[in-house]
């Protein structure tokens, strides 16, 4: 079993700042990606960025230009840095990963901005 915990979540105003983290945990043999989706009230959840094997990245349109994902390997850590935050940013952000080819969750933290 892998475990995500996340953290770093909170209340911000608009065009604000924040930084999430989410470490892995466990059964790790080889993690091929990892990122972070979020899901907005009433709302599928949704990609907003993902550091795939080999180093490549993707990001949601929506977020391109302000948030920025980074990944340590050898620690099996992810961040995101959220900058030039909107309210409709707002949503609960849970960390993913993929080991082996099965694919892990974190508990999600909420992210709220306030316009």
């Amino acid at each position: 079993q892998v475990q995500l915990v996340e953290s770093g979540g909170g209340l911000v105003q608009a065009g604000g700042s924040l930084r999430l983290s989410c470490a892995a945990s466990g059964s790790i043999f080889s993690v091929n990606a990892m990122g972070w989706y979020r899901q907005a009230p009433g709302k599928q959840r949704e990609l907003v960025a993902l550091s795939a094997g080999g180093g490549s990245t993707n990001y949601a349109d929506s977020v391109k230009g302000r948030f920025t994902i980074s990944r340590d390997n050898a620690k099996n850590t992810v961040d995101l840095q959220m900058n030039s935050l909107k309210p409709e940013d707002t949503a609960v952000y849970f960390c993913y990963a993929q080991v082996l080819f099965t694919n892990y969750w974190g508990q999600g933290t909420q992210v709220t901005v306030s316009s």
